[in-house]
């Protein structure tokens, strides 16, 4: 499988709370977090500039329904007509003191967690039964993974096992003077005119009653506000960025069309 292996200038992010702090911590004391919250409110990114703000190494893996334990751990493979074995991205940052970062864990089958577990206690061990190799994490070595709450269903859902093998970190939208601010950082786009994309997300996270799983994401925020900064109308971009990811349902898209309208006037 590929994962994304980070090594970059510091990614913008703007702190919300102590979450900062907490993750230096956590990574000191060499303590598994697991990051909460809805699609697109900040999770990645905010690993990602831990990581380069703290100038480590960052392997994130993009969890999904086929992702497996041989997926993260390695797996031998052909090369050149003689059978070689291949690390996984996990087994990569174990050897590396680098921190994995598991984004959305509870996609990934069952047997994943049964290796997550012996890195989330006191062994902090990685079992690699292929090979007999029994890794023990080195003190830079940090775990993190993610998930969105909303999503759990009683086939995919996060155990108590687990949830309590971890710190936590509880993430949701940035109020509007924050997400303002990020949002106009992240497209360009002025503060002025981010500041109705903003109410507007507000008023759509507050709605209910309407067939919609989240509420709009920053991060279409950003979409919406980059392609108007790039000169596309506010109507064009908003169907774009927001209607259209949000629903597939014709009397959903047109009560956030008549949403739009009034909000923009």
């Amino acid at each position: 499988m590929n994962a994304i292996v980070h090594d970059m200038a510091v990614p913008f992010y703007k702190p919300v709370s102590n979450e900062c702090s907490l993750f230096e911590a956590a990574s000191q004391k060499g303590l598994p977090l697991l990051l909460k919250g809805p699609t697109g409110c900040g999770k990645t990114r905010f690993v990602e500039h831990m990581a380069a703000r703290m100038g480590r190494k960052l392997y994130t893996v993009a969890c999904h329904d086929d992702l497996s334990a041989a997926d993260l751990i390695g797996r031998y493979l052909l090369k050149g007509g003689a059978t070689e074995w291949v690390d996984g991205p996990l087994t990569r940052a174990v050897r590396e003191g680098a921190i994995c970062y598991l984004d959305e864990v509870v996609e990934a089958r069952k047997d994943v967690t049964v290796v997550l577990h012996p890195l989330t206690d006191n062994r902090r061990t990685l079992m690699i039964d292929r090979t007999g190799e029994e890794l023990v994490a080195p003190p830079g070595f940090m775990l993190v993974a993610s998930y969105n709450p909303g999503y759990q269903n009683i086939l995919k859902r996060l155990k108590p096992s687990t949830r309590q093998r971890f710190l936590s970190i509880g993430f949701t939208f940035p109020d509007p003077v924050t997400e303002t601010a990020v949002v106009a950082r992240e497209s360009g786009l002025s503060e002025a005119r981010v500041a109705p994309l903003v109410r507007l997300a507000g008023h759509v996270r507050a709605l209910s009653g309407m067939d919609l799983e989240e509420g709009v994401s920053t991060r279409l925020l950003v979409y919406a506000a980059s392609l108007m900064a790039g000169g596309m109308g506010v109507e064009a971009a908003l169907e774009a960025a927001v209607i259209e990811p949000l629903t597939d349902e014709p009397d959903v898209a047109q009560a956030l069309r008549d949403l739009i309208a009034t909000v923009y006037g």
